[in-house]
């Protein structure tokens, strides 16, 4: 029986462009805010444009704040994090000073930019990711490979096995997290061309 995977809609952004991409790797896909289809899928992206509270707000006014902690912490399914459904995954952010989701032992920052005339907030644009450790998302995608980034906030990891990739913009950032069956990446890899593609064929195919 196919694997369904189910793209979290909670109101904040870049949902079209995820699904778009993704219907390109499988057909198995469905958008949702539903906590009975993230309960029942096999594995769930969150992905994410705007403001970290109101993130966490919308979460659990749709009722589906449960349903995605039993899906990544209690059944230990794959999960996805983009941009700010990454960000989502860590203890709490500085956007708001709420709590996140608790994953990813990680505070959330506004970047601590000193040469402001050569590094622009938000950081728009391509930058190379470094990888950190060897992971299965990263299957078939180069060493310092470039991808699509729009953000002003970014993580700072208290556990250091956490981190997946980094990527320097005046400083090194933690640019992709992995813990167990947890995935995030702050870059966008629906806009991300091969390189992108080819990390969410990977998600697919963990």
């Amino acid at each position: 029986m196919p694997q369904t995977i189910a793209i979290v809609d909670y109101n904040m952004g870049n949902i079209h462009s995820v699904y778009k991409k993704m219907t390109h790797v499988t057909s198995h896909v469905i958008v949702t805010n539903s906590a009975e289809d993230i309960a029942k899928a096999d594995k769930v992206i969150l992905p994410g444009v705007g403001h970290f509270a109101k993130a966490m707000e919308h979460i659990h006014s749709l009722g589906i704040y449960d349903s995605l902690q039993t899906h990544a912490i209690v059944k230990q399914k794959p999960i996805l994090g983009i941009c700010l459904g990454m960000q989502l995954f860590a203890n709490i952010s500085e956007e708001g000073n709420v709590a996140g989701l608790g994953w990813i032992d990680a505070l959330v920052i506004r970047f601590r930019i000193k040469n402001t005339l050569q590094y622009k907030i938000p950081h728009t644009g391509w930058n190379e990711a470094i990888q950190a450790k060897d992971s299965k998302l990263l299957h078939n995608i180069e060493q310092c490979s470039p991808f699509y980034f729009v953000h002003s906030f970014h993580y700072v990891c208290n556990n250091k096995e956490d981190i997946l990739q980094q990527t320097e913009y005046e400083y090194l950032f933690t640019s992709a997290v992995e813990k167990n069956n947890i995935f995030g990446v702050q870059y966008h890899p629906e806009k991300s061309h091969d390189d992108g593609t080819q990390l969410l064929q990977n998600f697919i195919n963990l």
